[in-house]
């Protein structure tokens, strides 16, 4: 059964959330809750979530649109629309009788076939389903959703023992290929993986910062991107997901986890962290939590808490040596410094990494379950296991056991040898029974790390490298800091499209960094302005507008596959390609006057041709001319892929790909599409306004610096830009080419980057990486 209709019970920030993924994914959605008593409006507990996801930040649904799929209604006057729903999620309160006599409610207005999971992490599936149905146990299953649903990847799937395969495998798929989700299998235990692991290693963390006396500050800059966790640490994610929400998950793991496991030693909640609650700080959501937003004075001041005292102070980043150390040797050396934060970070992570592996198969059937577990739910660039073979398996176990601390059977087994290897170009996992099995990937899923494993690159350098995708496809792969764009990255461009001219197919242009491309490198930039470099700069200018048109002019289709933030000259590479498949979370757009530049790498020109239609600009020069402007001059960014194709920095024709996993697959194969019988686009001609329609946008710039919206650089910056895109002293009557566009461009460029506001933005840029209003 394809499923083309949902239905959430409960209206709360997991059920809302999920509802808003729903929609996202295309599938219309029936919202339910309760009927508040005396309320007028029965099914205001729905509406009033259906508005909070409407205004959530982040945003809840990748498109305005997609929240008419979301229709509110209420569990007394609304279970009959549940008869037409292919699948039905609870996320009622964590209370098992609530949830079994919704369950029961259900099973009398459901279709045959349809399929109910629960949200729940807490309570096991033998519970919810003992007594119920055998039709019922047979379609049902545990999907936990971890928050926010549209951005946290991982989804754990439960099976009970009488759930249907048919059922397992339909909601395997639709939340791979349409929530794109990784989708881990977990046994029926208490917190399944993420929570088990996750939330003993929080409480380690918190216990062991307090006893030591650790501040706030140092242990998160310790405990996290040290060892390859996001920079918010511990206690900026507690006070993310709400300390409110620990009591009721501690006590919840307490009381279903066997007298003899770990997380005894250390559920209960600190005396510190109790005050905290019982004084209201549950952190973000409320008035702060380990970290609060001061806004006395009219200003906002970031302070953090004293764990000793209780006071807050002004929050300053502080200089750890271990952090340093770590830099410099890894994570052995920060686990083996000599000082307060190196004692702490062995002190947590080798507990945790040891409770994970004394959790095996126990949670799951292996460790890749396990690590895939932890990287998309608790956002670790590595999971446990992966940072055992990083430490060193041998290592590890030797350290555990010269404190006198248990050693898992599992580490015993392995014996030294890695958790992961390569085999023949294949990455293989040790199982629990001491042989290595090939990592196996989904039908339609192509890593580029898996690609890298079979061998060298066709061609490389330090910034970008070219890889051999089979059947005739070619990929460029950046690999700069935040995949910025730099002469070397130009470079390879050039060797790519040489390389494929002569005997392949189609070229993809993706990696598989946190992001596509932040932009042009600012840094290289800045120096040359230093040095007074400006034909160096002229030249960087005219070598990126040249090798993008020949990327848009090369004989065979160029697919541009982007992930993450696609800004500056990243959009601009997008938009000479032949096509786009683009992750959904892509966040596109032309930022250039945030550092007091335009775009000069042909992204002004793209955009203008971009509004072409049937080779003229549709109702006259000016409509068109003025809604590049608005994008470019607003450094519009697209929060989705979908968003992307609204401000046409995607085309129709554009693909869009939900999960993360299968976009290189998707990419390849739009190439593929593309190749039989392709042409490249003939070089465009546009009619543009001239002097009349820069006067025009002149005279719209200097209305928002009366109205306090422009500040003193932003109207010369776009009055730069306005001079672009009106074609500069061109008539109306004639044809402007893309050739004079790029010249434009370029001497715009040019122009701007020698003003000392400027370069005052580039540098504030590179120093705090915001943009400066000036």
């Amino acid at each position: 059964m394809a499923i083309e209709r949902a239905a959430v019970i409960g209206a709360g920030v997991m059920g809302a959330g999920i509802a808003a993924h729903l929609a996202n994914a295309g599938i219309p959605v029936d919202l339910l809750d309760i009927v508040p008593e005396g309320s007028e409006r029965r099914s205001v507990v729905a509406e009033r979530a259906l508005e909070r996801l409407r205004k959530a930040k982040p945003a809840a649904f990748m498109e305005p649109r997609a929240a008419r799929l979301v229709t509110p209604g209420n569990v007394e006057d609304d279970l009959d629309r549940l008869a037409g729903a292919d699948w039905i999620v609870e996320a009622v309160i964590e209370d098992l009788d609530a949830k079994r006599d919704l369950y029961a409610r259900l099973e009398a207005v459901r279709k045959p076939g349809s399929i109910i999971s629960s949200n729940t992490s807490t309570i096991p599936l033998a519970a919810l389903v003992d007594g119920l149905p055998e039709r019922f146990a047979g379609d049902f299953l545990i999907t936990h959703f971890f928050n926010p649903p549209r951005y946290m990847r991982l989804l754990e799937l439960v099976a009970g023992v009488a759930t249907r395969t048919e059922a397992v495998a339909e909601i395997r798929a639709f939340a791979d290929r349409r929530l794109g989700k990784g989708v881990v299998m977990c046994h029926d235990t208490p917190g399944f993986i993420g929570n088990r692991i996750g939330i003993y290693w929080l409480q380690c963390a918190v216990r062991e910062a307090i006893d030591a006396k650790l501040p706030v500050e140092v242990a998160d800059a310790v405990l996290g991107r040290p060892v390859g966790i996001p920079k918010t640490g511990v206690f900026g994610l507690l006070d993310l997901v709400g300390l409110d929400l620990m009591p009721h998950v501690l006590g919840s793991m307490q009381e279903r986890l066997p007298a003899d496991d770990p997380f005894h030693e250390v559920f209960a909640i600190p005396e510190r962290v109790q005050r905290m609650l019982d004084d209201g700080y549950t952190g973000r959501k409320g008035k702060g939590g380990f970290y609060r937003l001061n806004r006395a004075g009219g200003r906002k001041v970031k302070e953090v808490l004293d764990l000793a005292t209780g006071d807050y102070a002004p929050v300053v980043r502080p200089r750890v040596e271990a952090v340093a150390a770590a830099k410099r040797g890894g994570p052995r050396a920060l686990l083996g410094h000599d000082s307060a934060a190196g004692r702490y970070a062995w002190r947590v992570l080798s507990r945790t990494l040891a409770y994970a592996a004394r959790l095996v198969p126990e949670i799951a059937d292996d460790v890749v379950a396990v690590d895939e577990a932890m990287r998309l739910g608790y956002g670790w660039s590595q999971g446990p296991f992966e940072m055992i073979d990083r430490l060193g398996s041998a290592w590890f176990a030797e350290r555990l056991a010269e404190e006198g601390q248990p050693v898992p059977e599992l580490l015993e087994m392995a014996a030294g040898r890695p958790f992961y290897r390569v085999e023949a170009g294949r990455l293989e996992y040790l199982t629990t029974d001491g042989t290595y099995r090939a990592v196996a990937r989904p039908e339609g899923v192509l890593l580029l790390a898996d690609v890298k494993r079979l061998g060298e690159p066709l061609a490389g350098n330090g910034s970008a490298s070219l890889w051999d995708l089979d059947d005739g496809v070619l990929c460029v792969e950046f690999h700069t800091k935040m995949n910025a764009i730099d002469p070397d990255v130009l470079a390879m461009l050039r060797t790519a499209i040489d390389t494929v001219a002569r005997g392949h197919r189609a070229l993809v242009i993706h990696n598989e960094g946190e992001q596509f491309s932040a932009g042009a490198n600012l840094g290289l930039v800045m120096f040359a302005v230093n040095v007074a470099a400006w034909a160096q700069i002229e030249a960087m200018v005219r070598e990126g507008q040249e090798t993008y048109l020949a990327l848009k002019r090369a004989p065979f289709p160029v697919v541009g596959a982007p992930s993450g933030l696609a800004l500056g000259g990243g959009c601009e590479l997008l938009l000479h390609c032949d096509a786009v498949q683009a992750h959904a979370e892509s966040y596109v757009g032309l930022v250039e006057v945030g550092v007091g530049v335009i775009p000069g790498w042909g992204g002004c020109k793209e955009m203008l041709l971009r509004g072409i239609r049937d080779g003229r600009l549709p109702g006259g020069p000016v409509p068109p001319v003025r809604q590049a402007f608005e994008t470019i001059s607003l450094a519009k960014v697209a929060t989705s892929a979908a968003e992307a194709r609204g401000l046409r920095f995607l085309g129709p024709d554009d693909g869009i790909t939900m999960n993360r996993d299968r976009l290189l697959a998707d990419a390849k194969a739009k190439a593929l599409a593309l190749a039989d019988g392709y042409e490249p686009p003939e070089p465009a001609e546009l009619t543009l306004p001239g002097p009349s329609g820069r006067a025009a946008l002149d005279m719209a710039v200097h209305g928002f610096r009366l109205q306090g919206k422009a500040t003193v650089h932003d109207v010369v910056v776009g009055e730069a830009l306005a001079g672009v895109l009106s074609g500069g002293d061109c008539d109306v009557t004639e044809e402007v080419d893309e050739a004079r566009l790029l010249e434009l461009e370029r001497a715009a460029f040019l122009r701007l980057v020698r003003e000392p506001a400027t370069q005052d933005r580039i540098e504030h840029m590179l120093e705090t990486g915001k943009p400066l209003r000036n």
